[in-house]
């Protein structure tokens, strides 16, 4: 018989350091907010951006300089799945859609997951993808 694996709590520093206006401290942010959070800075991070391991990125970046089409999107769709497969063990059953907007020259995406280990309802965010100079 397989174990069930069970996960501790979550939790991680907001990446705004905006600190705490009574306690001075900064935020925390904890199970679904924490994995949230890391899933979409691993997407959004590119290769080679991180200085102490420089292999853990996506290539989204580059493929939003593409056009703003479905053969776009769903090779953007692609590559988002495959990175958080690949660099991110606490979540599973990943389902991504990404819809193209080409009149405001953005994708629309919107990534849903579980979490392993914990008895939360499927995980579900969206933000928007736009290539920047």
């Amino acid at each position: 018989m397989a174990t069930q694996r069970v996960s501790r709590a979550f939790k991680d520093i907001s990446l705004s350091f905006e600190a705490h206006p009574v306690t001075k401290d900064l935020p925390i942010l904890k199970n679904e907010r924490a994995i949230q959070r890391a899933v979409r800075n691993l997407v959004q991070t590119q290769f080679t951006e991180r200085f102490f391991d420089s292999d853990i990125g996506s290539s989204v970046a580059d493929l939003l300089f593409e056009f703003v089409d479905f053969g776009s999107s769903s090779q953007i769709q692609e590559e988002i799945k495959l990175t958080i497969e690949q660099y991110e063990p606490r979540v599973n059953n990943i389902i991504v859609n990404v819809r193209p907007a080409p009149d405001r020259n953005e994708f629309e995406c919107v990534i849903a997951y579980d979490i392993v280990g914990l008895n939360t309802p499927t995980q579900e965010f969206s933000f928007v993808l736009e290539a920047t100079r």
